[in-house]
């Protein structure tokens, strides 16, 4: 449960990052909007999954666990898309 709960985390913090890039960078003032505007739910998504987590383990029992998860979702995406994705 608690992989479950940060990989899901873990999607939602990549979709942020891309999320905020694209409001950046985006030639389309419409998309800069409307991508600025989603990066808010994105962070509460990943807080959501954060607070079941510490419902449930300690927070140092989270925090390895997370980078222990984002250490072998970098190796993994390195291998399988040279480009960032949205829930990828």
């Amino acid at each position: 449960m608690l992989d479950s709960l940060l990989v899901a985390g873990l999607i939602e913090a990549r979709s942020h990052e891309r999320m905020a890039l694209l409001a950046s960078h985006s030639p389309d003032a419409q998309l800069r909007g409307l991508y600025g505007e989603l990066l808010a739910s994105e962070a509460r998504h990943f807080g959501l999954y954060w607070l079941q987590c510490e419902r449930r383990w300690s927070r140092g029992v989270v925090v390895e666990r997370l980078e222990q998860l984002a250490a072998a979702e970098a190796d993994l995406l390195s291998t399988l898309h040279p480009e960032p994705r949205m829930h990828s």
